[in-house]
């Protein structure tokens, strides 16, 4: 097992000398679609969903499950990445996650720079996105959150009382904040924050008392403000936080500034933050279809442009100087290379 290790510490060496990444690894071809999605998590309040916009690649495993992404496109800075694998159509509106949800998907958070090697192995039962190696430490952080979330879980399910929620409480707050802290990774720390600060769990209430008087929440803007500065996460966490503190003592605020101007302050941070998702969502899909397009024939894009414009296939013809008969082979060929098969499927390809 150590000289596996060794042997897979050199390959990583190797392979970061040309800056580039790759994540590998097997899913249960039984169990999932053959496909596998690759999105970065620059929201951390949709860590839970899965939204097309964030995804930017996909592949197709092969016969045994084994799947691979690699390139030289991510970003220099770690960030937050997802994979995972779903059993939703994206062409049927009663089971796709256009809206962030999918109930039949599986997936998996790290952290990740533009040169960093990832293995995702099966586990021994055959389970899959429940381990990680890596040549970057703080890959597998979330991993190490998630295994103390289930223990804190346990604990509070072990009695139902207020009592023992309030107790809970304080001992989990910290044991979470402090292990966050010592990881050394201010987006793991983020992680962390995100689950304890949202409004839709039963401790929402106690991180608002909390934030009245601890430091930790201001010492976390210090250190994501020191190693990702002017960083979508940053940003969107200084907005929260002063929106936070003002919920939390709406009096104490109003006497020492005008909360007014934290307000205006938040919303035009969200906005520009929403026309920054918007413009990259426009970006990443014009790179979709752009590659989509690279996989035809210069006779098969002109046909793939014609079809686009509600031409028949006699317009087609007509316009090519070609035989009908010739025209259905290219449209079988552009359906075929582009896995849609009907026009309708093509624009929704399209126009997504």
């Amino acid at each position: 097992m150590r000289v596996s290790y060794i042997i897979f510490i050199l390959i990583c060496a190797i392979t970061n000398v040309n800056a580039q990444h790759r994540f590998e690894g097997f899913i249960d071809d039984d169990r999932w679609q053959n496909e596998v999605y690759l999105s970065v998590i620059e929201d951390y309040r949709t860590l839970d969903g899965i939204y097309d916009e964030q995804i930017i690649s996909k592949v197709t495993t092969d016969s045994s499950g084994f799947f691979r992404f690699n390139g030289d496109h991510l970003d220099t800075n770690q960030k937050i990445y997802k994979l995972h694998v779903d059993n939703c159509n994206s062409y049927n509106q009663t089971s796709n996650h256009f809206d962030g949800h999918c109930t039949d998907s599986k997936d998996i958070l790290f952290i990740a720079k533009h040169t960093d090697t990832i293995t995702f192995p099966l586990s021994f039962d055959a389970q899959m996105f429940c381990d990680i190696i890596s040549n970057n430490p703080k890959t597998a952080a979330f991993i190490k959150v998630d295994s103390l979330k289930e223990e804190m879980k346990f604990a509070y399910s072990e009695f139902r009382s207020k009592a023992n929620r309030e107790l809970n409480n304080r001992k989990w707050f910290k044991t979470l904040q402090d292990f966050g802290k010592n990881l050394n990774e201010p987006l793991a720390e983020l992680y962390i924050y995100a689950f304890l600060s949202d409004r839709s769990n039963q401790f929402h209430e106690y991180y608002l008392e909390d934030l009245k008087s601890n430091s930790y929440y201001d010492e976390l803007l210090v250190r994501l403000s020191e190693k990702y500065p002017n960083s979508p996460y940053t940003n969107q966490y200084k907005a929260e936080l002063s929106s936070d503190k003002y919920i939390a003592s709406p009096s104490e605020n109003a006497k020492g500034f005008n909360w007014l101007y934290v307000l205006i302050i938040a919303l035009s941070i969200s906005l520009l933050f929403n026309i920054w998702l918007l413009f990259a969502r426009n970006k990443n899909r014009k790179k979709r279809h752009s590659e989509v397009k690279a996989q035809l024939t210069k006779q098969e894009q002109k046909v793939l442009e014609l079809l686009l414009e509600n031409n028949s296939n006699k317009d087609i013809a007509d316009t090519l100087f070609v035989s009908v008969s010739t025209v259905k082979t290219h449209v079988n060929n552009v359906y075929k290379k582009l896995n849609v098969s009907s026009r309708d499927e093509l624009k929704s390809l399209f126009n997504s």
